[in-house]
């Protein structure tokens, strides 16, 4: 500042007032600071500057597991715009599902003073996020706190897998089988559920050998699909449903080699899925209201007092069933 002073041939006072905004500063000596500070090459750094003076950041934190899930980056588009329209930027951060990551990002995100956290934790005790969450407005997305209050938003995970359960029993299924991730997770807990409910009120009994979780990479997972096909004839399923969209495409990947059709529904929607040889069939939702409704309730609670913070809160963002094509074939087409 002294040296933009200098240049500027006012004193510092008068520098802060003008980078400020400050009144009673003229329009001309306005001009002469900017013309300096754009001279020497100077930005002002706005973290720095709000925690002198006990203000905001400006920022939100972002905490998910993979920036490069579809899933996710549709969660953080619509985070960042709804900052944008309030003047905030999105800091955003990838936890590949390890505990010990994920609380260095929490804690990394704190030390930056963010005026909201918005996290897609993995399962165990969310307890670490407390002391944060005393002072920093927290929204836990996808995946429900545990531990901890805290608002949340979440699909409606067992309705969706109840519905599809129900749409392939339509179709005459009986023998259904389930490929999704670990059963500890909690969107994948719920699928489950759903499946084992649908499957329950028809009157039919659960088949454990076609209930197959693991964190699968695309390579296991249509391994894993393969198997299941490859099982004698009376115990082969007819019909798949897959617990996220990185099954679904290892399905569709091992299904395309077989001569005789399997029925196939996925949850989660995924690009060109209506494209495929045979179109598939989803369990769709608006992933962007993940981070919609989020980011809404952070904005809710900074705008609130302490008086009128309210409760926590928890949003479910409803489900669909779109039929393409894969999920409308019968046990013997």
């Amino acid at each position: 500042m002294r040296d933009v002073a200098a240049r500027a041939g006012v004193s510092l006072k008068t520098v802060s007032r003008a980078v400020n905004g400050e009144p009673n500063v003229s329009a001309a000596v306005q001009a002469r600071v900017a013309a300096a500070v754009a001279e020497l090459g100077f930005e002002r750094n706005d973290l720095a500057r709000s925690l002198r003076h006990g203000r905001s950041s400006a920022t939100l934190g972002l905490l998910i597991e993979d920036v490069t899930n579809p899933f996710y980056a549709a969660i953080a588009h619509e985070i960042e715009q709804v900052a944008a329209e309030k003047g905030y930027l999105l800091i955003t951060s990838s936890s590949q599902q390890q505990e010990e990551r994920e609380r260095e990002l929490v804690a990394a995100l704190t030390r930056r003073r963010v005026d909201g956290l918005l996290l897609v934790l993995g399962g165990g005790d969310h307890g670490f996020v407390a002391e944060a969450a005393r002072t920093t407005p927290t929204v836990f997305l996808d995946r429900p706190p545990v531990g901890i209050a805290a608002d949340a938003v979440l699909l409606d995970n067992r309705g969706g897998m109840h519905q599809a359960i129900e749409h392939l029993l339509e179709q005459g299924h009986r023998r259904i089988a389930f490929v999704s991730d670990p059963g500890e997770l909690f969107t994948a807990a719920e699928r489950l559920r759903g499946y084992r409910e649908a499957l329950t009120a028809a009157g039919l009994e659960i088949d454990d050998a076609l209930v197959r979780l693991g964190r699968h990479d695309l390579g296991e997972a249509e391994r894993i699909v393969e198997a299941l096909l490859a099982l004698p004839a009376g115990e082969r399923p007819t019909a798949i449903v897959t617990g996220n969209n990185r099954h679904s495409v290892a399905a569709a990947r091992a299904l395309a080699r077989v001569p005789n059709p399997v029925a196939l529904v996925g949850f989660d929607d995924i690009e060109l899925a209506e494209l495929l040889a045979r179109p598939l069939t989803v369990v769709a939702y608006d992933a962007g209201a993940l981070g919609r409704h989020g980011a809404e309730l952070i904005f809710s609670r900074l705008g609130a007092t302490p008086a009128e913070q309210p409760p926590p809160r928890e949003i479910v963002v409803p489900t669909r069933l779109i039929a393409r094509g894969s999920g409308e074939l019968g046990p013997s087409s």
